[in-house]
């Protein structure tokens, strides 16, 4: 599908024409097929859909950008209305949070519920140390440029509690080219400030009040499990498991027990709004 002119892969389950959908929205450095599994348990209830964020996966860069929050959230909103999709039931993960909660910030009358996987709004948050690198002009670009497959998994495999699948780590690193670390870089410089995007969000998503599932693995090693309980300030119904064991992709470490929460939430919420 191409969305300003914009190619990207779109995945989808379930019936094609539903004005209501579960938006599945990935993070860094991931792509559509993080969800995989889920997408297709959600089809068998409901319309659900997943696609590469411009940047990432298999998605076209963006020539001169912009590579921004905001411009992440037209993009999710400019896919739903060409999809035909009017309510949305977000399910995001990693810098998906803040690309999806932006757009439910801006359309909170369209947003139906949100699952958040070790994300959401980034108060009293300020970034993880490889995230401090990526921030710094020169610094970021000489980091990037230089990691190699082996440096890529080495990285991933020691900061996670559990091995990671070698196939879901090359998976990845295949799709982490040239264009994708260079959107990487820009969609993180134009955070300058978590803290204060992450309330300015909260501030209007509250209003709402939308059903929210949280999940989060205690040893993410990038977002901190303390973030957990913070998500109410955005979601004050929010349902929230915290994981033992489990780091920054709860779906792989455990993709049953993640699937376990997740599907009968979505079974849920989507059963309220048919």
């Amino acid at each position: 599908m191409t969305i300003d002119g914009i190619s990207t892969p779109v995945m989808e389950a379930g019936p094609r024409r539903g004005r209501e959908a579960v938006v599945f929205v990935h993070g860094n450095p991931g792509s559509s097929r993080d969800f995989d599994s889920l997408v297709a348990e959600t089809g068998r209830f409901a319309r659900a859909v997943a696609f590469d964020v411009p940047g990432f996966g298999h998605a076209d860069d963006r020539p001169g950008g912009p590579y921004t929050t905001q411009g992440a959230a037209r993009f999710i909103d400019d896919l739903a209305k060409r999809l035909g999709i009017r309510r949305v039931h977000l399910v995001v993960h990693d810098f998906g949070g803040p690309w999806g909660l932006q757009w439910g910030a801006e359309h909170g009358d369209r947003l139906a519920s949100v699952v958040l996987i070790d994300t959401g709004v980034l108060i009293g948050y300020y970034g993880h140390p490889a995230a401090l690198v990526w921030h710094t002009p020169l610094a970021g670009e000489v980091q990037v440029a230089t990691t190699t497959r082996q440096t890529f998994t080495d990285f991933l495999q020691w900061n996670n509690p559990r091995p990671l699948p070698a196939r879901f780590i090359n998976r990845m690193y295949d799709d982490w080219d040239r264009g994708t670390r260079c959107a990487m870089l820009h969609y993180y410089r134009d955070v300058s400030n978590p803290d204060a995007m992450g309330r300015s969000q909260a501030a209007a998503l509250r209003k709402r009040s939308r059903p929210a599932l949280v999940v989060w693995g205690k040893q993410d090693p990038y977002v901190p499990e303390s973030l957990a309980a913070k998500q109410k300030q955005a979601f004050p119904r929010a349902e929230i498991h915290v994981l033992p064991g489990d780091g920054h992709w709860p779906f792989v470490d455990e993709p049953r027990r993640v699937r376990d929460l997740v599907i009968p939430f979505l079974r849920r919420v989507t059963r309220a709004h048919p």
